[in-house]
């Protein structure tokens, strides 16, 4: 894995939150998704890390959003941690990776990667978390890949135009559009190995 993305680990990252603002809106779910290569140089997933995120003091959530994602922030049954325990816990999963395939960083991969990274850079820094595996500013994004290989930029679309099962009543939570934003980037990239040297 050290050589196959100029030294960059990738893990697939969705979060659930009470809006589209970083800084003011609240992380509700993170889910990572740890990436692995096999001897073929083939993708697959390795590890999951999942939270559900208790809402950190003073930041809102917007009714359109919790409509979407249909989560009760304040259910006792979701185990939420804090932002920094459900950060830290992640973050120490994809550090051992690192440590483990002798990669520099990680580099976050999303469907729409630019909110997912925002969110999880903005609550690092709200918790003073200084070892942030990832990388600041880089990333792979699912959606241009999809949009170049199979003609399709909405999630749900895009992972049935790549032959994978989609189930829409599982949609908007972070760990099932998670799951199905990883199959769908190993299945381009593994396609992609196929037809090239890399």
């Amino acid at each position: 894995m050290s050589s196959r993305f100029r030294g960059f680990l990738p893990v697939v990252v969705d979060v659930e939150t009470g809006g589209f603002d970083h800084k003011k809106n609240a992380l509700l779910e993170i889910s990572a998704h740890i990436i692995e290569i096999d001897d073929n140089g083939q993708l697959g997933i390795k590890e999951s890390v999942s939270c559900h995120v208790k809402p950190y003091e003073g930041l809102t959530m917007e009714p359109a959003s919790m409509e979407v994602n249909g989560i009760d922030p304040y259910n006792p049954f979701r185990m939420a941690k804090t932002e920094f325990e459900a950060l830290t816990l992640v973050f120490q999963a994809i550090r051992k990776e690192i440590k483990r395939t002798g990669c520099t960083r990680a580099v976050m991969v999303g469907h729409n990667t630019t909110l997912d990274l925002n969110f999880v850079n903005a609550a690092a820094e709200r918790n003073k978390l200084a070892r942030n595996p990832f990388h600041q500013f880089s990333m792979f994004d699912t959606v241009s890949l999809a949009g170049l290989a199979y003609g399709q930029t909405v999630l749900s679309r895009a992972v049935q135009a790549a032959g994978l099962e989609w189930d829409d009543g599982k949609a908007h939570s972070a760990v099932y559009d998670a799951t199905k934003t990883a199959e769908l980037f190993c299945n381009i990239v593994n396609k992609w190995t196929e037809f090239s040297n890399i």
